[in-house]
């Protein structure tokens, strides 16, 4: 690791790649966010697959692979199957999942057609298209940097531009449009950014991963926040570094290509979030649940020995531990948490309540009444 980022400096090919993947990971992050809160999570597969025939088409039609252009029949190819997509679920009775389906295997099936079709043209120049099908970052040049660099500043200010209207839409549509915003066009505009994206991250990742590095940062970002800037910010950061720390694992062993990887960082970063976050960790949430059941114990115990009390005038008349031995919420450490919290007082084999205690129990037993 020490060795690459001494190569970092001195390495233009690694920089390039290094700097390329880490925009890429920061763009896909910052739209695959939207695309994750407006639950369309499958669309990112779905634009991906439809991109490779718009990428064989602009060769054919070209007879170049100047990324460039591969590039902007992939858009065109990618926002013709996003808007089938939309007027397949808006036209007719098929879920949203469906037409993504369809559209999804029909643009993929005709774009490997297509590929063949080339593969066996008597022309040298038609190898290497199939390196989109899972993405090369090696081939990255300066210029396909400084392009994903121009395209993620304009997505970025037009997110800025439009962050009210967007965040809007994102949580009620029905309340953005009698405020008189124009729904469509922001939906079309939030699409249009996010079909740019995965056509950015094509030469890198591939057609099978883009949605993979397009929703995992966002995915992963969800666990630590509620608030969308921050999970906005928060995905572009990860995305990064995946890209960052993915061509490093990568550039550090032989073999191993830097799309995979980087997808396979981004995804550690989502299975890292699923544990550990604190709101929504699976660890937390365990201890959260074992602390409510420990809690909840606790009070069916002290509201048992409210009930005992209130045989006797003096409430803190002492009773023989053994008489708990039957309740079925009743331990040795619940005692002593009882003790600690000051609601009893034990004094050899016997307890007595404590008005603190006595305070406490009779609250819930009339908040449990009144409800």
């Amino acid at each position: 690791m020490q060795e690459y980022f001494n190569l970092l400096w001195t390495d233009y090919t690694l920089r390039t790649i290094t700097l390329g993947t880490a925009v890429l990971g920061a763009i896909c992050g910052m739209l695959g966010s939207f695309a994750v809160l407006r639950k369309e999570s499958l669309l990112g597969d779905a634009i991906s697959h439809a991109a490779l025939p718009g990428i064989a088409l602009a060769f054919l039609i070209t007879g170049a692979k100047d990324s460039g252009t591969l590039l902007l029949g992939a858009l065109v190819s990618g926002l013709i199957g996003t808007f089938w997509i939309r007027g397949i679920t808006s036209k007719t009775h098929l879920k949203s999942d469906t037409a993504l389906g369809l559209i999804l295997s029909i643009f993929f099936g005709f774009g490997m057609l297509l590929l063949t079709f080339i593969q066996k043209q008597p022309n040298a120049n038609q190898a290497g298209l199939d390196k989109y099908l899972f993405g090369q970052a090696a081939t990255l040049v300066e210029s396909d940097v400084k392009l994903m660099i121009t395209v993620t500043g304009i997505s970025l200010f037009v997110m800025l531009l439009f962050w009210k209207e967007f965040k809007i839409l994102l949580f009620d549509a029905d309340y953005t449009k009698t405020l008189g915003f124009n729904t469509k066009f922001i939906d079309v505009l939030i699409t249009f950014l996010i079909v740019l994206a995965i056509v950015l991250g094509l030469q890198t990742v591939g057609v099978v991963l883009m949605s993979a590095i397009l929703l995992a940062p966002a995915a992963a970002s969800r666990q630590w926040t509620n608030n969308l800037g921050t999970m906005v910010l928060l995905s572009a950061l990860i995305g990064a570094f995946s890209g960052v720390f993915g061509t490093a694992i990568s550039a550090s062993q032989n073999n191993l290509s830097t799309g995979p990887v980087i997808v396979l960082v981004a995804g550690a970063f989502v299975l890292f979030s699923f544990i550990f976050s604190p709101k929504r960790g699976l660890l937390f949430r365990e201890i959260r649940f074992r602390k409510n059941r420990t809690d909840l114990k606790l009070m069916k115990t002290l509201q048992f020995m409210y009930g005992i009390a209130q045989d006797h005038e003096n409430i803190s008349h002492p009773h023989a531990i053994r008489i708990l031995n039957n309740f079925q919420g009743y331990t040795r450490d619940s005692l002593k948490k009882l003790e600690h919290e000051g609601w009893i007082s034990i004094e050899g084999q016997q307890w007595a309540m404590t008005p603190k205690g006595y305070k406490q129990a009779q609250e819930m037993y009339n908040q449990q009444k009144n409800e």
